[in-house]
């Protein structure tokens, strides 16, 4: 009974550490997503002014959040791999409640009245300018409900997507070509991620609403900087597996494999 007792363990060690990863880095992405910034001027480079749609002038402009959510792919693909449909929903489905939970604290925190020492303390900023750091506060904080149900919506048709193409490429490849099917099931689910966000939040939601043409615009920015960031992170997934690999025996890491992509069924 020690052998499969430590496998059952060390498979549920795995499973918390990759959520734990997952949810962290899902929440914070939402947390950060309120800055916009400029992916030529972080590069020391002029704005790219790229005429598109004819009247629209697009620059490389992408949320924060950007930056980290990359991991939150792998981390979906790794879970997907060992732990199948299942695995996926269950911490997808768990963060979005979770995300749900931190903007109703924030909703009301941001509401609680601050205390006139704080604002006292906090009324000038580094040049001496006057600063109201409790309308700050709230502005960083809070995001309008269009962005959080469009980043939630995004996010779960993202993952299920993801989850489906992952297993039905599974199927093809079987535990080969591990590039294939996670950078495949990623293009194709951020796809949809990245126009479903935008639509819901800025374009149905947003007063004034952005323009389809922007939407799409801006879409096709974010897409093609996530198209980008799936394919250089390939070998942190390679690594990534040979590590588990390597922490579950290869034997028992093949067998569970097998088992998710076995039981990895539909869509829903």
């Amino acid at each position: 009974m020690k052998p499969k007792d430590s496998f059952s363990q060390k498979k549920t060690y795995l499973f918390l550490v990759l959520g734990g990863i997952f949810i962290t880095n899902a929440v914070v992405a939402e947390l950060i997503g309120v800055k916009i910034f400029s992916g030529e001027a972080s590069l020391g480079l002029p704005a790219a002014q790229i005429p598109l749609l004819s009247d629209f002038v697009l620059d490389f402009n992408l949320t924060a959040g950007a930056i980290i959510w990359p991991i939150v792919f792998i981390t979906t693909d790794i879970i997907n791999e060992y732990f199948g449909k299942e695995g996926v929903k269950r911490i997808s489905y768990f963060t979005a409640i979770l995300i749900i939970y931190v903007f109703i604290v924030i909703a009301l925190v941001t509401h609680l009245p601050p205390a006139k020492f704080w604002i006292d303390i906090n009324n000038t900023d580094p040049n001496g300018n006057p600063f109201n750091i409790n309308f700050a506060y709230g502005r960083i904080f809070r995001q309008g409900l269009g962005i959080i149900i469009g980043s939630l919506t995004a996010f779960l048709i993202g993952q299920l997507l993801d989850v489906f193409v992952f297993q039905k490429l599974r199927k093809i490849t079987g535990e080969r070509m591990i590039w294939l099917r996670a950078t495949g099931s990623t293009l194709v689910s951020q796809l949809v991620d990245s126009f479903v966000v935008l639509f819901i939040a800025f374009y149905l939601f947003a007063n004034p609403p952005w323009s389809f043409k922007q939407v799409v615009a801006v879409g096709i920015i974010n897409y093609i900087y996530k198209f980008v960031v799936a394919i250089v992170l390939t070998p942190l997934l390679y690594l990534a597996h040979g590590i588990i690999d390597k922490y579950l025996g290869k034997e028992k890491a093949l067998e569970l494999s097998e088992e998710a992509a076995q039981k990895s069924k539909g869509f829903f």
